[in-house]
């Protein structure tokens, strides 16, 4: 039995990921794109980070995939974002647990350039679940291909941070910049700084060795295990500090204090440029007046989920854009919802995760790190946030019983904007309220643990969840009894 989650498909490798799960899936894929391919031996690119347990999963899906009568085609080890890069005009799958521990393992399936979505995957599950499969017959065995696609995606990403920020004569554009990148011994070691030094930025690596035990720190990049960095950056005399997650999809963002920057400002900032840039040609943050003087008929849109701060909304209304939402680890279903009707999706993201659909349909951290340095190298990051309201924010996990989830949810529908009579509610993703005075708080309930999360941003944050948490666990208190 397979079961895809929000981000592939995940866990121990003694467990849940384990050789034969990962055999049976590159059958699956191998079987689906062999039955989609209009051509003999479709080719599935495959991939790992640098986990201790890749090459022997990764030579599993191999064995899956060729038996299928598909062309495996062997990239070795690369970030995330490089495999997605890869599986344009193809089928792509890439072993990495993310920010997950060392023992942890995990199989990520694209096509395409984007991720499986929620039909693919319900049809890998459904291959993989079918006993009578066999292979191939002799004649549709191919043999295996080797690529290397990380230079071409470093130049296509230098490329594309150069095209978006273009300087006059021969200035590079991360000119003067000193940035600190933590690697965090993941796959970013063989991108990012890279990628950075090519812009021209000065740029200094630590924890730059690929080892899938993350001897440097944990793999996931929180404020809890980057303080070696934060202390660096402090004491260097750093513009920027940048942390990446084991597989470069993620990233974190530090000042010249080595303080971490929200996420969500990060990605204000960046769905701030990107919504200037469609409505007015160039992008500057300082040409407000021209943006609103441009014909906006484009109908730039950009597309978060129902956590993301309401600051997001602020810079991209400001800008002559939209905000649309949608349930976290569903990106790509908001992007083609928003094209289907009529918007140009110019940004997505969900807190450390962005996706660029200029420059591909996956989540790309190495980009956001690439383009970050630019704008800081152009306008200077205290610029950048400037325009930004930073309201304080909490997120608090509230234990709930999986039973009583659904129960309290419906409670919690009306006995929110009870307690909140000012505010505009939603409903779309859990129980969402925005107050007139820009503050907001979500609460929905955990897809994988026994919690109701509740998300708050206000000046007045504290006061907001104590009277939010008072009445979740009252719905949840009244839905435990009635499901005993």
């Amino acid at each position: 039995m397979v079961e895809f989650g929000t981000a592939g498909i995940r866990g121990s490798v003694v467990e849940t990921v384990t050789p034969h799960v990962a055999l049976s899936v590159g059958s699956a894929v191998g079987r689906l794109a062999v039955a989609d391919a209009p051509t003999k031996h479709p080719e599935i690119v495959i991939g790992r980070d640098g986990r201790l347990t890749g090459p022997a999963l990764a030579a599993a899906v191999e064995a899956g995939v060729a038996a299928a009568g598909a062309l495996p085609v062997r990239v070795g080890t690369v970030p995330t974002p490089t495999l997605a890069f890869a599986s344009r005009g193809r089928y792509g799958v890439m072993l990495t647990a993310s920010h997950n521990p060392p023992a942890d393992n995990g199989i990520k399936c694209f096509v395409d350039g984007e991720e499986f979505g929620d039909e693919l995957e319900a049809r890998i599950e459904a291959l993989v679940d079918d006993a009578a499969a066999s292979p191939a017959d002799f004649s549709a065995w191919g043999s295996p291909r080797r690529r290397e696609p990380l230079p071409d995606y470093r130049t296509a990403v230098t490329g594309y941070v150069r095209d978006q920020l273009p300087r006059d004569g021969e200035s590079a554009i991360g000119d003067g910049l000193r940035v600190a990148v933590d690697c965090g011994n993941g796959m970013a070691a063989l991108a990012t700084p890279q990628v950075l030094d090519a812009l021209g930025a000065t740029t200094v690596a630590l924890n730059a060795n690929v080892d899938g035990r993350f001897p440097g720190r944990p793999s996931k990049p929180t404020p809890e295990t980057l303080g070696d960095l934060q202390a660096f950056v402090a004491d260097g005399d750093f513009d920027l500090g940048i942390a990446h997650d084991g597989d470069a999809d993620r990233i974190v963002i530090l000042d010249s204090d080595g303080e971490i920057v929200h996420e969500d400002s990060v990605v204000a900032i960046l769905a701030g440029y990107y919504t200037r840039r469609a409505v007015s040609d160039d992008g500057d943050p300082d040409d407000a007046d021209d943006a609103a003087a441009t014909d906006r008929g484009d109908d730039p849109v950009v597309v978060t989920t129902p956590n993301a701060s309401g600051r997001i909304d602020e810079q991209v209304t400001a800008a002559g854009g939209r905000v649309e939402r949608v349930r976290l680890g569903a990106l790509h279903e908001g992007i083609a919802a928003a094209e289907r009707d009529g918007g140009s999706v110019v940004f997505a993201a969900e807190p450390w995760k962005h996706i660029h659909p200029g420059f591909g349909g996956w989540i790309d951290g190495v980009v956001s790190a690439a383009l970050l340095t630019g704008l800081v190298a152009t306008h200077g990051l205290a610029a950048l946030r400037e325009p930004i309201t930073e309201r304080p924010y909490r997120k608090v996990s509230i234990d709930c019983p999986d039973g009583a989830k659904a129960v309290a949810m419906t409670t919690l529908e009306s006995s929110l904007p009870d307690a909140f009579s000012e505010a505009t509610v939603s409903g779309e993703h859990g129980v969402r309220l925005s107050l007139p005075d820009g503050s907001w708080l979500l609460v929905r309930p955990s897809g994988t643990e026994p919690y109701i999360r509740l998300y708050a941003e206000s000046e007045s944050v504290d006061e907001i969840v104590d009277t939010a948490t008072e009445r979740i666990e009252v719905a949840i208190a009244d839905a435990d009894g009635k499901s005993n």
